[in-house]
């Protein structure tokens, strides 16, 4: 059978005050009127059902999940008691699904994209799960470049696996380029952007897990067996990504299975920040992106958005390049290019001002 893994963990520091310790990005409709935590329900429903989605979450978010996704099943909620980085994530809703199915082929996506159209999602998806339902291979999706972007990681293609123009063997997952590299990859034609999303055969994983980090097989194997020891065993799993701990070792040939992706020819977004954000909303003539009521003037390629109390207004002159948003408790304010030193400023914040506010 064939299931879908939401991955809706992480704090979403880069979104702050937006997204906060207790409403992380990913259940914020911060596009259009649905969280994105319901986009990507939404996106993928259709293929398999409500009874076979899972999200991965924090713990103390499963509640918030379980309202936003009423037709979920409640024991498909699965709440991480710390976070361990995306290799567990996965690895730990894989390892259930297999001790639920042992032929379950598995789809892992993420909570904080935006992916247009959606039908075309749908269908590479499908093709997705062919291409591992048939090949001893870990599939992943390679989103095709529309510019030199320097925030995303890259994969490099190699050749067509059964003559398939879509499908390709990964020789090479890159780390975010700089500008000049980022070009360079983009006249190539031979990368992809990596979409960090995910399909896989349950067995085939989890093999390649056991070769590559055993003591990590083990936990999420007796995890899914007994349910009841999350608290104590959770927190031993090695903190790494799933790139670096089984990606990168499977598409160097450390394992018997293929390291493929399939093209994936949509617009796609993963809304990390505030750059990203303001990619998303409407932009008046002067390059300003404004959520809630406000007023520049004489300001240009800002990001305003005003989710405070209902009869406060935001106003500016002269603004250029600035992110600021406000909230009922916390005003931000910062150039854009500025924007990912958020993370050092919650920290600061924290430290001066307490929990409260993080």
């Amino acid at each position: 059978m064939r299931y879908v893994v939401i991955v809706a963990g992480g704090a979403g520091t880069r979104l702050w005050p937006l997204s906060r310790k207790g409403t992380p990005k990913q259940l914020l409709p911060l596009i259009g009127d649905r969280s994105l935590l319901r986009m990507a329900f939404d996106r993928v429903v259709e293929v398999v059902g409500p009874e076979r989605i899972l999200v991965c979450t924090g713990a103390s978010f499963a509640d918030r999940v379980a309202a936003e996704l009423p037709e979920l099943p409640a024991d498909n909620i699965l709440g991480e008691p710390v976070g361990r980085d995306s290799l567990n994530a996965m690895a730990w809703p894989t390892a259930v699904l297999a001790a639920r199915d042992p032929d379950a082929t598995v789809a892992i996506v993420t909570a904080d994209h935006v992916i247009e159209p959606e039908d075309t999602f749908r269908a590479t998806l499908i093709e997705a799960f062919e291409v591992a339902e048939a090949e001893p291979a870990l599939v992943t999706f390679g989103v095709v470049p529309t510019h030199p972007h320097t925030g995303y990681g890259y994969l490099w293609q190699g050749e067509a696996l059964a003559g398939s123009a879509t499908v390709r063997r990964v020789r090479e997952f890159r780390e975010k380029p700089d500008r000049q590299t980022a070009e360079q990859y983009l006249a190539s034609g031979e990368y992809w952007w990596n979409s960090g999303m995910f399909v896989w055969r349950a067995e085939h994983f989890l093999s390649a897990l056991a070769t590559l980090l055993p003591d990590a097989h083990r936990i999420v194997t007796r995890l899914a067996a007994a349910p009841q020891e999350l608290a104590d065993l959770f927190g031993h799993l090695p903190k790494v990504s799933v790139d670096y701990a089984v990606m990168e070792p499977v598409s160097h040939g450390r394992t018997e299975l293929a390291m493929v992706a399939v093209e994936l020819p949509v617009q796609w977004h993963d809304i990390g920040g505030f750059a990203s954000l303001a990619g998303q909303l409407a932009q008046d003539p002067d390059g300003n992106a404004v959520a809630g009521a406000a007023v520049l003037l004489d300001g240009a390629d800002n990001l305003v958005v005003n989710r405070g109390a209902d009869g406060h207004l935001v106003a500016a002159v002269g603004l250029t390049g600035h992110v600021v948003v406000h909230t009922d408790e916390i005003t931000l304010v910062c150039p854009m290019a500025d924007a990912e030193r958020i993370k050092e400023l919650v920290a600061d914040v924290t430290d001066t001002a307490g929990d409260h506010y993080a």
